[in-house]
Parts: C-alpha cells; structure tokens; sequence
C-alpha cells in the first residue's frame, strides 16, 4: 500500500515549506512531493513540527554508550580514558553487544537518526580466537539496527597492531585478525541486505602497518564500498608517525592510495596545511565529532579549511557522551566561533545537510538524505511548540532545529516510510531506557 504523510513543515533543502504531502511508494521511496497543501489530505497520517531528512549518525562506536558518565569521573587524558574504554570491550559477547547495540541504536531512532555508520572493531573473542562464525559479533549489530528499526552501514574495520611496528596488547587481541589480508577474507563474508550495507575501516595509521593499507583500500575500491579512518585525532599519532615514516599520517595514507571520494577521515583534527590540501583534492571526507572531540580534550579540527579545500563534512556522536546530531551540528559552528571570535561559518542548511545528505553520502546511501522523489522515504520531525523551539516562526524552522533544538524534541522518526518513532515513543523497542539500563548493567564487573 501506497503511505501518505502531511508534514506541517519541510526542510526542502534550503528552504521551509509549509504543508508538504509526502507519498511513500511500496519500496520505501519517496513516489512523490507536493507543496502549498494547506490541509492533510484523507487518510495521510500527520507530522506536526518540522520535518527534516532522517539524521545519518556517520561515526559510531555503539559500545561506547556504555561508557556514558562512567568516564566523566576525575580528569585524565584520551590514553586513560582508552582503558577505561578497553575494560568494557573485553566483556561483551555477540550476544551482550546485540542486546546493548539494540538498545542505543533505538535511543538513536529516539533522536531522530535514521542511518547509522558503525566504526566495527570488536571482531573476535577477548583472547583473539575467532568465533564459531567469525562476523558473530558484526552480524549481532546488523540485526540490532534491523529490531532498532534503522539503517546501518557496518564499516568493518581492519586492527592488526597497537602502534608502529608493535603487536597488539591483551586487550587489542580480539580486534585484530593477525593481517589485513585475512581481514579481507572476513570482511568479504559479510553481505549487503536491505537495512544494511557493507563499508570497510582502517582504524588508525598506528593500528595498520603502512604495507597493508594498500590492501584495505583496495577492498573498498573494488566494491566501491565507503571507507573510513581514524585521522590525526591526536598529535601523539602524528609524531609517532613522523618518527616512523618522515610524513604525517595524512600524506602516509595518500602515498598508499587510501584518500579519494569514497573515503572519510574521521575528526582530522590536527592537520597541516599540506594535509588539508591533500584531503580537500582527492575529495576525502571529513567526518566531525565534536562533543566526543570536546569530552576527550582532542582540539578542534580546522573543518572550515577542509570544506573550502573540498572535503565534504558529515557528523558523528562517537563515543556516545550524547546522542544528539543537532548537538553536534551546532557545536561545529560554536566551535569555530570561540576559536576565530567570529560568527556565522556554515548557515543552518548547511549543517542540516552535514547531519544528512552529506553523512549518507559519506556512509555510501546516497539515495538517502534529501526529501525528494526518488529518495528513501527517511523522515525526522521536531516539534516546534517545545520549551526549547516555541516562539520563532516556522520559517525560520531550520534555524530552531539547528541552535535550539534538541534530541529530545524528535516526535517521529520514518524509515522507508515506516513509522519507527510516533510522538516520541519507539514503535520497534517499547521501553528503550530500560533496555539501555539493563544491557550496561550486564558488563559491569
């Protein structure tokens, strides 16, 4: 059957519409757009508020979650917080990390986020040995994001040392396949379905041998499959890099045939100029994650320059210290407002198309993003009557959503022209707190 939808009001990138009827054909698509319709026509089902292309959340860790508040304890720096990090990685099994990936991926859905791309590196057992079916543990996340009710691209993610030239430690054991070519030959079981696509990941320059990214990228460019990397989110990384090669991890990866359009660098925080010249002309992504960027003290990356030089910048909640892409959309200009003292960097259409066209892309839905005919039929509404968005007018709607809004004022959420969330409750997952609480309550020690 043929779905309807009213929206009040629509992001129709750049402007806000008032009265747009959304027809949702049977594939999930979007069959047709009208404007200028004042009232819901019969039987179409109403979202009130605005109405915005789903969020696509391009950097997740959805283990992570289980850190939230746990690592706000004391100070410290990105290397403590890691191990705090690695004691709770090395207590989840496929099946704890299904129940806990269900569960965030549906606190997800909650904040309006429709597609989410999962930075994979739990592959194996704690002690390396592989599992009976060696993507256990992918295969757990693809079939949470299915009962979570959202797209997923699952960028698996090749980890075979803990540093330049150093095997991994006790706890890295389980992420790492021993060579990227075997991680090729298991990442190469994993299949694409219609919730789910299949990217790959390097996690790091330290945690892939130079001699081996060539393999990783090759992977992803014979599938054309999105690639993504950890990129000089911390100046150690950099320094060990320039000690181990003479260049920065930016120019190792360009010498090994890693940056191009399908790929993404994920924070590319402390760059050269040189670096942003090499990202910005192969057509590199930039992936920003400004309030994990913020919680770890990394810096803020230069994602103005990387835009101006071409590097097309999407957004992600990362370690999960929120979930909250309005929050991170607004952070990246607030960011470089306290850095240059100057205002207005991206308007709010631009950052509305980070949170959505720009992060589809970027995690290789490009027919995602964007409320048109063609297009997946992913839809977010946020209320415009909360304490937090009540009094401007409609137009200035993306604006509100932008510098106002919040996660907590998403009211719906559509995924292929599915009602996942109504008026703010999960159709899919009926109490998603106490899923939350109950899945981070079963890896504590």
């Amino acid at each position: 059957m043929q779905v309807t939808y009213w929206l009040e009001h629509a992001w129709l990138d750049p402007e806000v519409e008032p009265g747009v009827v959304v027809e949702v054909s049977q594939d999930g698509r979007i069959a047709d757009v009208r404007t200028g319709v004042d009232t819901p026509p019969p039987g179409a089902t109403v979202l009130r508020g605005l109405t915005v292309p789903g969020l696509a959340n391009a950097h997740s860790h959805a283990f992570h979650r289980a850190l939230r508040s746990t690592v706000q304890v004391g100070s410290g720096t990105f290397w403590t917080w890691r191990e705090v990090m690695y004691s709770v990685a090395d207590r989840l099994t496929p099946d704890t990390y299904h129940a806990l990936a269900r569960a965030v991926y549906a606190e997800m859905a909650l904040a309006g986020i429709s597609t989410v791309g999962e930075f994979h590196y739990l592959h194996h057992a704690p002690d390396g040995t592989p599992y009976d079916d060696p993507n256990a543990m992918g295969e757990a996340l693809i079939a949470a994001a299915a009962e979570a009710g959202i797209r997923i691209t699952l960028l698996d993610t090749a980890y075979v040392s803990s540093g330049f030239g150093k095997e991994p430690d006790r706890h890295q054991r389980r992420f790492s396949d021993g060579t990227t070519e075997a991680w090729a030959e298991r990442a190469t079981l994993l299949k694409d379905r219609d919730h789910a696509r299949i990217g790959a990941a390097i996690h790091s320059v330290r945690a892939v041998p130079a001699e081996q990214l060539d393999t990783v990228a090759e992977w992803a460019g014979t599938r054309g499959a999105p690639l993504h990397v950890h990129l000089s989110e911390q100046t150690a990384e950099n320094d060990a890099c320039l000690a181990a090669h003479g260049c920065t991890p930016t120019r190792l990866l360009a010498d090994h045939g890693v940056l191009g359009p399908n790929t993404t660098g994920v924070h590319n925080t402390h760059l050269t100029d040189e670096d942003i010249a090499l990202l910005g002309a192969s057509g590199t992504g930039t992936c920003m994650c400004p309030t994990t960027e913020r919680d770890l003290a990394d810096g803020i990356g230069p994602a103005v320059a990387l835009q101006k030089e071409g590097s097309p910048l999407s957004l992600g909640s990362d370690s999960h210290a929120v979930i909250d892409l309005f929050e991170e959309a607004r952070a990246m200009e607030l960011n470089e407002r306290l850095r240059t003292r100057t205002r207005g960097h991206w308007t709010a259409a631009a950052l509305l198309r980070a949170a959505t066209a720009d992060g589809h892309a970027a995690l290789g839905w490009n027919d995602a993003g964007r409320i048109e005919r063609g297009a997946l039929a992913d839809l977010t509404t946020v209320a415009l009557d909360s304490v937090r968005t009540a009094g401007p007018v409609p137009r200035l709607g993306a604006e509100t959503a932008v510098f106002a809004a919040s996660a907590a004022d998403v009211r719906h959420t559509v995924v292929g022209g599915r009602h996942i969330v109504r008026d703010g409750r999960h159709e899919l997952v009926g109490d998603v707190p106490g899923a939350l609480a109950a899945a981070i309550g079963a890896l504590r020690v």
